[in-house]
């Protein structure tokens, strides 16, 4: 063997010992595409979320299946995996539908949400950098811009950046997964806000005061955590208008009035 041939020798691999952990980096495949039942998954639930599809509305397997293309295979595991989030209903003998919102269910996701993002809130202003806090203006000048074009299913999905983008701040990206799975109901009963008189208005002007908090970098944060807070626990003020208007849509397995105290 020459000396160039012994210079790109194979190392021998050493035999692990047993009950030892793997050495050397991990490796999963990047940019994978999802299954037919994940993307399925996604647009139902998209379109339970954005209240497309009203609480109630019947699901046809097949129907679904003849618009998307696809078998009634992967349909069916996107069914069953929404209605162990509880967003769809399967009666026996029945059918399948867009399950109700169960009033009871509002309180504890409000008070939980707001437990978190009063915790991203208070982080972000202890570490935003001054052109994360312009980015968070950038998106305040987009709900702006949408609310005066009364475009609520953008302006929904611009609210929804705006809080993502205070908890990545904050550096807690994993709280506003919590948060997410936590507000499954609250998504669908904020949709019904929107169209209040004034709603757009409302919710902007209160991200604008969480903004300024975060802006002002107050030595305990507490300016940004209340501010958070007030923009939050308002929408429990509109929980029994909204339910009162929209009747069918609810669960109700609660007195309306109790909620007001919470």
């Amino acid at each position: 063997m020459t000396q160039t041939e012994s210079n790109f020798q194979v190392p021998k691999h050493r035999k692990r010992a047993q009950n030892t952990a793997p050495t050397g980096r991990v490796r999963f495949p990047l940019g994978a595409a999802p299954t037919l039942a994940q993307s399925q998954y996604q647009k139902i639930r998209n379109d339970i979320i954005s209240m497309a599809l009203p609480p109630g509305t019947p699901i046809s397997e097949t129907e679904l299946a003849a618009q998307s293309g696809v078998s009634r295979t992967p349909i069916r595991e996107a069914i069953l995996r929404l209605a162990r989030e509880n967003l769809v209903e399967v009666v026996p003998k029945s059918g399948t539908f867009v399950a109700r919102i169960p009033v009871s269910a509002l309180p504890e996701a409000l008070i939980a949400r707001c437990a978190l993002e009063c915790a991203t809130a208070r982080a972000a202003a202890q570490v935003a950098s001054r052109s994360q806090i312009l980015e968070l203006h950038a998106l305040l000048e987009r709900q702006r811009e949408l609310a005066a074009q009364g475009d609520m299913p953008n302006f929904h999905l611009a609210d929804e950046d705006f809080h993502e983008h205070v908890a990545v701040i904050g550096g807690l990206p994993g709280l506003w997964t919590m948060i997410q799975n936590i507000k499954l109901q609250v998504d669908r009963f904020r949709r019904l806000t929107l169209p209040e008189v004034g709603r757009m208005t409302m919710v902007i002007e209160e991200h604008a005061a969480v903004v300024a908090a975060i802006e002002a970098r107050d030595t305990a944060s507490a300016s940004a955590s209340a501010a958070m807070e007030h923009h939050l626990t308002g929408l429990q003020l509109h929980v029994k208008s909204v339910v009162e208007a929209h009747p069918d849509y609810f669960i109700h397995d609660t007195d309306l009035n109790s909620l007001l105290h919470i």
